[in-house]
C-alpha cells in the first residue's frame, strides 16, 4: 500500500520531471536562429516551378524557427516594398531580365547565393528533331533558306510560334528574326502561349514540323523533350534589342539537345536564374537565412520535372505542397544539411 507521503513524492517527481521537460524543449526553441521572427515572404504571381522552390524553402525556414507570412506581387510591386522595409524577401526575382528594377534599389536590397537553378535557365529556339535531322538543320539561320523555310509552314514562310503580346520574349524575338535576315521567310505568330504549345505538342506528336521559341525550365522541355523529341537552334552572334540588360554572352556550356552535339550552344540570352532578393536590413539580422539561400539550390531537370508535374496535375496549393514534400522526403540528407548550416550561421 502506498503511503500519502510516498504519493506525494511522486506527484512531485513526476512535476519535476514535466518542468525540466518543458524547460528543455523552451531551450531548443531559444537556440533556433528564428525563434520569435517573421520572415515577409514574396511569391512572384507568375507560377511555376518557382512555387516549389518557395515552399520548400518555408519548409526549411520554419526548420529554423522562424514564423513565414507569404504575400504574392510581381516583381515591380516587390522591388517597391522590399526597399520601403515592408517585405523582407523573395526567391524568384529573374536575372538580368529584371536588373534594371533592381539596380534602382540595390542600396537597400540584396541579391544572395547564386540562383535556384543549378547552370541557370536558358531561352531560345527550338525545331523537331525529325526535320532537324532529316535536313542538316543546325541553325537559325538556316532559316533564311526559303526551301527550309517553307518547312514550317504551308505559306512558303516558316511559322515561329513566339511568346503572348506584352511579354519580353516577343521583344527579342521581333529584333532577333530583323538582326538574323529572316523577315523574309519567317512569320512570327503571337497569341496566348499555352494554348499555341498546347498545338505544338500535338504537332510534334502526329510527326510535323514545329519551330518555337521557349525557355528552359519550362512544362514546354517537359512535354518536349530537347535531345528527344526537339533540338534548340543556335543563333549565329550575340543580338539584343536596344533597353534589355547587356550579357556577357549567349554561349551557354551543356545544354542537352543542342542541334549537332553543339557545346556550347549560342542561345537567344544568356544564362537567366531564379535569383534571392533580400532587404539589407533584414539580411544583416539574420544571417541564416543568408547561408540557407546561399545553400539552396536544384537541377535544371529538377525544375523542369516541376514544371511538367504542374502542367499536368495542377497547380492548387495541395498540388504544390505535394511536389515540394515528395522532393524533401527524397532528398532528406540534402535537405537537413541545409538546415544545420544554417543553424550555425554566425
Amino acid at each position: 500500500m502506498v503511503s500519502r507521503l510516498s504519493g506525494r513524492a511522486c506527484l512531485s517527481a513526476a512535476a519535476l520531471a514535466a518542468v525540466l521537460a518543458g524547460a528543455a524543449q523552451a531551450a531548443l526553441a531559444e537556440d533556433l536562429p528564428g525563434t520569435g521572427k517573421t520572415i515577409r515572404f514574396v511569391q512572384d504571381d507568375s507560377l511555376g516551378g518557382n512555387y516549389v522552390e518557395d515552399q520548400i524553402l518555408i519548409t526549411a525556414f520554419k526548420k529554423l524557427g522562424y514564423d513565414v507570412d507569404v504575400t504574392v506581387m510581381n516583381g515591380t510591386l516587390f522591388f517597391q516594398a522590399a526597399s520601403q522595409g515592408d517585405v523582407d524577401m523573395s526567391s524568384a526575382v529573374t536575372l538580368p531580365q529584371r536588373e534594371p528594377g533592381y539596380r534602382a534599389v540595390e542600396k537597400e536590397l540584396a541579391v544572395v547565393g547564386t540562383g535556384g537553378i543549378r547552370g541557370g535557365g536558358i531561352n531560345g529556339y527550338l525545331i523537331d528533331k525529325k526535320t532537324a535531322d532529316a535536313n542538316a538543320i543546325t541553325h537559325f539561320d538556316q532559316l533564311k533558306d526559303p526551301k527550309i523555310a517553307a518547312l514550317f509552314g504551308a505559306d512558303g514562310q516558316a511559322q515561329l510560334i513566339g511568346c503572348d503580346p506584352g511579354w519580353s520574349c516577343g521583344d527579342v524575338i521581333d529584333h532577333q528574326v530583323k538582326a538574323f535576315g529572316l523577315s523574309d521567310t519567317v512569320h512570327i505568330v503571337r497569341g496566348k502561349y499555352e494554348a499555341l504549345m498546347g498545338e505544338t505538342v500535338a504537332r510534334v506528336q502526329r510527326g510535323e514540323p514545329v519551330l518555337y521559341y521557349t525557355w528552359s525550365p519550362s512544362w514546354v522541355n517537359d512535354a518536349l523533350v530537347p535531345g528527344k523529341d526537339v533540338v534548340w537552334l543556335p543563333t549565329p552572334f550575340d543580338s539584343l534589342p536596344e533597353g534589355m540588360p547587356p550579357i556577357k554572352t549567349a554561349l551557354v556550356p551543356g545544354v542537352t539537345g543542342c542541334a549537332g552535339g553543339q557545346d556550347p550552344c549560342r542561345m537567344a540570352l544568356g544564362e537567366w536564374n531564379y535569383n534571392t532578393v533580400i532587404n539589407r536590413a533584414f539580411l544583416a539580422d539574420n544571417p541564416a537565412v543568408k547561408t540557407l539561400i546561399e545553400a539552396a539550390s536544384w537541377p535544371r531537370e529538377t525544375w523542369v520535372g516541376w514544371e511538367g508535374s504542374i502542367n499536368k496535375n495542377g497547380s492548387s496549393n495541395r498540388d504544390i505542397r505535394k511536389l515540394a514534400d515528395d522532393w524533401i522526403a527524397a532528398n532528406q540528407a540534402e535537405f537537413d544539411g541545409w538546415v544545420e548550416r544554417a543553424k550555425a550561421a554566425k
